[in-house]
């Protein structure tokens, strides 16, 4: 993720924050200017930008979310009939709030989705709601094991809807998870990452004349969905799986191998743009420790997959290491076999002409 700065006083704000603590502005994040802008209140609720971020006479609408629930910061052009913003509005059943504590989850998951949609504006790819196009859009329900259901809701994607059970917003509940399906790392953001893979899927891959190329690289997905999960859950991974492949659960089936490096590419992705936002770099006294230089960070960034490695490695050895200096688990307990990082690649060029093409589509649809 970018950097943000007050665009009135040039405090350094994040992502989250809905004021500037210096000057006392009001900020949002603009999707038109992928930036935390500061606001200025006007006539009948709306709000103007200043004029470095925009036109004079633009005015703006908090989200509904936002003004009313404390829920969001995003903003929006005052001309979108929608209340809500290109975020929230993507979300088709929030949990049930006559029960106090859903509020936090409600708000914890949707700060974790805005960090997702930020990072698929940012990658260029296509994004609708299923409210404007039901056969390819996505729609994101929050649903707690209260919600009348005798079996508790599993997190997952099926033709664009992804559900997301609220007990993942719950810390404790959330690691006693973890814990118990063996596994390194599991976070709401991660939840996010994985379940869109299943949705891009869907859009990238079947059908496309990359499904031979998947294939070759991921296995054949044809084989029973159901029957593989079974067979995972029942005798775990490979006992070689890390040759292969990027988690356990990655081994189950051709669909969460690709969900899986998804989630680790856009994890890869957002961590190394913060590096470089951040000025980051690595000047080791010894030639045989990691280095890092700005440059690597901006070539990574720009869209080259040998450089995005190059820097990767150098940043998880940061990573790990700060984390075991403050006595926790290593932040980044994951190995990237060769095979993994041909995966990785095929993401890489996915995205990347996925990219393209909506540039183009956008670009003749506004001729």
């Amino acid at each position: 993720m970018k950097v943000f700065h007050c665009d009135h006083c040039g405090q350094l704000v994040f992502f989250e924050n809905t004021s500037c603590l210096n000057c006392g502005h009001v900020l949002a994040y603009l999707t038109d200017f992928s930036d935390m802008c500061s606001l200025e209140s006007a006539e009948n609720g709306l709000w103007k930008s200043l004029p470095r971020n925009a036109a004079e006479n633009d005015t703006w609408r908090l989200c509904a979310n936002y003004s009313t629930g404390n829920i969001c910061n995003w903003a929006l052009r005052d001309d979108d009939t929608n209340p809500l913003c290109l975020s929230c509005r993507l979300t088709h059943i929030i949990p049930n709030l006559s029960l106090p504590k859903n509020k936090d989850a409600w708000c914890r998951l949707e700060t974790a989705k805005r960090r997702l949609i930020y990072t698929l504006l940012d990658l260029r790819l296509p994004l609708v709601s299923k409210t404007d196009n039901p056969d390819e859009g996505v729609a994101f329900l929050f649903l707690g094991d209260e919600d009348g259901q005798a079996v508790p809701f599993l997190s997952g994607h099926e033709n664009g809807v992804i559900t997301i059970n609220i007990a993942e917003a719950d810390d404790a509940e959330r690691e006693r998870r973890r814990t118990d399906l063996h596994e390194p790392y599991r976070t709401i953001l991660g939840h996010f990452r994985h379940e869109i893979g299943h949705y891009y899927w869907d859009r990238l891959i079947q059908g496309t004349d990359r499904l031979v190329a998947f294939r070759a690289l991921f296995g054949d997905e044809t084989q029973d969905y159901g029957q593989a999960l079974q067979r995972h859950y029942e005798q775990g991974a490979p006992a070689d799986f890390q040759q292969r492949f990027v988690t356990a659960y990655a081994s189950a089936h051709p669909w969460e191998d690709w969900a899986e490096t998804w989630a680790h590419y856009l994890h890869m992705s957002d961590a190394l743009q913060t590096a470089a936002s951040t000025g980051l770099v690595l000047k080791p006294r010894n030639s045989d420790e990691p280095a890092v230089t700005q440059s690597m960070l901006k070539q990574s960034a720009e869209g080259s997959f040998d450089r995005m490695m190059d820097a990767w490695f150098p940043l998880t050895y940061v990573i790990n290491n700060l984390n075991r200096g403050l006595g926790l688990a290593d932040g980044y307990p994951f190995v990237l076999s060769t095979p993994m990082i041909e995966k990785l690649r095929f993401i890489h060029e996915t995205i990347a002409e996925a990219a393209a093409a909506n540039v183009s589509d956008v670009t003749a649809k506004s001729a």
